[in-house]
């Protein structure tokens, strides 16, 4: 079946046939969690577990294959979900220009309000929301200014969620960057996690995952998962449920 198959997904269409329904489809199974949404989250590592260099440099771990999947993920949810140090390394426009579909609407995290306006994603292009914590103006540049209440030093993030439901927002996909993602599994927010590991070892940078530490194995977190080939890289979907690492609970 085609990419358009799996597209027609987000009309109420049946899941496609072979690799691309079996990848895709679990996306588009009734939410589970009291907020209506399904949330994927998704990385690219190395072999080691790295997202990024020491000093930052990220571009590119996965290859072309992972590119075009991160694309059609976007093209496939209501949401793409981003924190601002994503904004601040990569300024991306999380856009669906590498595949057909619509773009999503761009959320990004800024509980502190200390994005400039002048980065790209602020100036134009696809709706946007700016999520923080902080009063001000309604308008962050050309994004909407979303308030949700903080739960410690972070965003609320079921609060979050159920805020993006209020707006039909119900298929969220959260692209990054590590730290972002890491709370979310932290917070028992995943639905699922979209993982490509690298055939790249790097001996050092930064982790992929950042949590409390673990004295012990079962501190962890253990889960079933679904192989896929995304030549020379591997997919790795993990199905969540929105379970929380021992660690975390």
């Amino acid at each position: 079946m085609s990419w358009d198959a799996a597209l027609a997904m987000r009309e109420g269409g049946a899941p496609p046939e072979g690799e691309m329904g079996r990848l895709f489809g679990p996306l588009f199974e009734a939410p589970k969690a009291a907020d209506g949404c399904l949330v994927v989250g998704r990385l690219a590592q190395t072999l080691d577990g790295r997202i990024a260099t020491v000093n930052g440099s990220s571009q590119w771990i996965g290859g072309p294959g992972d590119i075009l999947h991160t694309h059609r993920l976007r093209a496939l949810c209501d949401a793409v979900l981003v924190g601002a140090g994503t904004v601040r390394a990569d300024d991306p426009r999380l856009t669906t220009r590498n595949c057909p579909g619509p773009d999503p609407v761009r959320v990004v995290l800024d509980p502190a309000r200390r994005l400039s306006a002048e980065y790209g994603i602020f100036r134009g292009g696809p709706p946007t929301l700016l999520v923080v914590a902080e009063d001000g103006p309604e308008m962050h540049g050309t994004a909407e200014v979303l308030r949700v209440p903080r739960q410690g030093a972070e965003l609320d993030l079921p609060a979050l969620l159920h805020a993006l439901a209020a707006r039909g927002l119900r298929r969220i996909f959260v692209e990054g960057g590590g730290v972002t993602v890491s709370r979310f599994l932290a917070a028992g927010c995943l639905d699922r996690l979209h993982m490509t590991v690298a055939p790249v070892l790097l001996g050092s940078g930064i982790p992929a995952f950042t949590l409390p530490e673990a004295a012990r194995i079962a501190d962890g977190l253990r889960f079933s998962w679904a192989v896929h080939d995304i030549s020379p890289d591997v997919l790795l979907d993990i199905a969540l449920g929105r379970a929380r690492p021992g660690v975390c609970t």
